[in-house]
């Protein structure tokens, strides 16, 4: 694969930026007491950054669609870095509020700009692989960045923390300064233009596939420690132990879906992956009893889940390959919704029902991503019939 180590540091940016997104969740009293804040008050600062990466991101990308991707990279990198310093020094509750707004935005918009930026500098047969490498790096945040991270919290202080990771994203900027080309649409995109692929059925029905299966995994993920304590009598560090395999998991189904879609195809992969998250879930309402063969069934649904991401990014980067910032930074934010969905629905069924039937609402909300899966290929094979009539009635 060409431009191999500029992919992979890539990586470490979407790392980094992951970490910061998710390093709260594992430091969560420790903000709140130095804050001075509830826990609930300090939770917020999760849901900050989520939404403005939800929302901010997919603006920036419009606003700047027009202008060199290597320019917009390095700016969204040096606004993360100087927001990682201006928390590691903030006293109030507000000004480490707007740092997170303000790493939600150029965070967000980094990682999709650098997924766009990786299909084009590897070959045609390998943008799968790349975007995998990309979303392996964001993946491996969960399994490596937040519990290294919360160690490293403990013994020099979180907002030191911030600090350090701010150095270290220098590297991935410097790599980007200097061995990423320009890269400029040669046609100038227009806000018509943009808003004209968000009208692409395909388009639509794929962020669909992605809100349902990301908030089916959220539904279940979000609670996976009530649900597993309920499901089996564990320890917190049997626990911890189950979770870190799911991330490792994770971190494998990122890398494995990558090359699924570059061999088979996204379509495939999309397809292979979605329904067996849906056996997975269906199984796991089974298998309680069984330590196991639960946990094995867990780890299955994580390669499954996180293999369909980027086959799904792969799919759209192909219905738009002149300009896949747009699509690719809808898709994140539907990512984050899904996320927002399924958090949201995991707390409704736990408070009304029982935790152990989370794994059903997961799966039937996954079964909705499998129906628009089924509609978004069925207007994918009518575009493409309508695609060859018009070439044939040309010649």
């Amino acid at each position: 694969m060409k431009n191999k180590t500029v992919v992979y540091l890539l990586a470490l940016a979407a790392f980094l930026i992951g970490t910061i997104e998710y390093i709260i969740t594992g430091i969560i009293q420790m903000v709140a007491d130095d804050l001075h804040v509830t826990t609930s008050a300090a939770g917020l600062l999760v849901t900050s950054l989520a939404l403005s990466a939800a929302i901010g991101a997919p603006i920036v990308i419009a606003l700047t669609i027009n202008i060199d991707r290597r320019k917009i990279l390095s700016w969204m990198l040096i606004i993360f870095i100087l927001s990682n310093f201006i928390t590691s020094v903030s006293h109030s509750f507000e000004m480490v509020m707007m740092t997170r707004i303000l790493q939600g935005i150029s965070g967000g918009t980094a990682i999709v700009v650098a997924m766009a930026v990786a299909t084009r500098l590897v070959e045609r047969e390998k943008r799968g692989t790349a975007i995998g490498i990309i979303l392996m790096g964001l993946s491996s945040s969960l399994v490596l960045g937040v519990p290294i991270g919360t160690f490293l919290s403990s013994m020099i202080g979180w907002k030191a923390l911030f600090a350090a990771i701010g150095l270290i994203t220098l590297i991935p900027l410097i790599v980007v300064y200097r061995r990423i080309p320009s890269m400029k649409e040669q046609e100038p995109v227009t806000l018509r233009m943009q808003l004209s692929i968000l009208k692409d059925k395909r388009i639509l029905l794929a962020v669909a596939v992605t809100l349902f299966y990301v908030g089916g995994y959220s539904t279940l993920f979000t609670y996976l420690t009530p649900f597993l304590q309920a499901s089996a009598n564990l320890s917190i560090t049997e626990i911890s132990g189950i979770l870190l395999l799911a991330g490792i998991c994770s971190f494998l189904g990122s890398s494995l879906g990558g090359m699924a879609a570059d061999k088979k195809g996204p379509i495939f992969t999309i397809f292979s992956g979605i329904i067996l998250q849906i056996i997975m879930l269906l199984l796991l309402s089974f298998v309680t009893g069984n330590l196991v063969v639960m946990v094995a069934v867990i780890m299955i649904w994580m390669i499954a889940t996180w293999s369909t991401s980027p086959a799904q990014q792969l799919y759209l980067v192909t219905l738009v390959p002149k300009s896949p910032d747009i699509a690719l930074s809808v898709n994140t934010s539907f990512i984050q919704f899904g996320f927002a969905l399924g958090s949201g629905l995991g707390g409704l069924v736990i408070s009304r029902t029982s935790v152990l039937n989370l794994s059903w609402i997961s799966a039937g909300t996954v079964l909705l991503a499998l129906l628009m899966t089924i509609l978004m290929v069925a207007f994918d094979r009518i575009s493409q019939h309508k695609s060859l009539k018009v070439m044939e009635q040309g010649r």
